[in-house]
């Protein structure tokens, strides 16, 4: 198993206790995924380097404004990812299979009236990835390796955990780099349907870890899967951090609920053998239930608690 067993732990007992809580109010659900489809609007394309932010990501999609400054195609590809998103919602509840043509037409509402061309269409030339070296496939074995990923898909569907399952496929598909333009997006949607097929609140990959994520990425490319795949991992748990207090019903005491409460790393270390930096090292390394927000990390007394258990335990 290529994910840390803790944080896989972690991540199957939220995902239980959030089965354990449907059928989900239409109207908290409605309002929270609409809440996410804008977050993964914003960083998805800020990623890429969309200068929108993300309130005027939210004007753009909600109200249908036009932002002062901004070029077209940072409009329509927050309104086009939007579209995205909700084409794989309604497949989702079909439960489509994945195959090339629903890839081609997922790359298709990506891209456009951005690059008609190109809309859909795998590649026809050469292409480098900036920021790494690896150099993807000849378009001449683009057809070929896009068959062999979705053999590989059916293959491993009910082999790999979905956590795996969809952080692979996002990693081979942008190896194998389809498209022209695009990849990373198409990409990062397709490890959401499978996971939104799954159960699972969809994965936002944070601006913040732009970095970190390109980094894993790279170490993908050069053999090393590990990394990528914690690294989704981490986002996979936070979307469940993020979902799960909306739709909890349990009633809790002023001292259990103030144990749950998200709360900075200092404030975390206090009154335990840890110090900030130590505890941001669990955090980055998934060893303690945390998420980031914005460029800090959260957890809660609660995780550290069950943190020091474990190291007592195993003493």
């Amino acid at each position: 198993m290529l994910i840390d067993p803790t944080l896989y732990k972690r991540i199957k007992e939220k995902k239980r206790h959030l089965d354990s809580l449907r059928p989900l109010p239409k109207t908290i659900l409605k309002k929270i995924k609409e809440q996410f489809a804008v977050e993964m609007t914003y960083h998805s394309n800020a990623i890429e380097g969309n200068t929108l932010s993300l309130r005027e990501t939210q004007l753009v999609l909600e109200e249908g404004l036009t932002i002062a400054g901004k070029s077209l195609r940072e409009h329509l590809e927050a309104i086009n990812h939007k579209e995205a998103i909700d084409f794989l919602e309604r497949l989702a509840q079909k439960r489509e299979r994945i195959t090339e043509t629903l890839v081609c037409q997922l790359h298709f509402l990506i891209l456009t009236k951005i690059d008609d061309r190109e809309a859909g269409k795998y590649r026809s030339s050469q292409v480098r990835i900036t920021g790494t070296d690896y150099l993807p496939p000849r378009p001449f074995e683009v057809p070929v390796l896009m068959r062999n990923f979705i053999r590989w898909l059916k293959q491993n569907e009910r082999k790999l955990n979905p956590i795996e399952l969809s952080a692979l496929a996002h990693f081979k598909l942008v190896h194998i780099h389809p498209f022209v333009d695009g990849n990373g997006r198409t990409g990062r949607l397709l490890m959401n349907f499978i996971l939104m097929q799954k159960g699972y609140p969809p994965v936002i990959i944070l601006k913040a870890d732009r970095k970190k994520y390109y980094r894993t990425l790279d170490q993908a490319h050069q053999g090393n899967l590990v990394p990528f795949v914690n690294f989704v991992a981490g986002s996979a748990e936070r979307s469940l951090n993020l979902y799960l207090p909306a739709f909890e019903r349990k009633k809790t005491t002023k001292k259990e609920a103030r144990k749950k409460e998200y709360i900075s790393l200092a404030e975390a270390a206090e009154g335990t053998p840890y110090s900030q930096e130590y505890l941001s090292l669990l955090a980055r390394r998934g060893k303690i239930e945390a998420f980031k927000l914005k460029r800090n990390w959260l957890t809660t007394k609660e995780a550290i608690e069950r943190y020091i258990k474990t190291q007592e335990r195993k003493r």
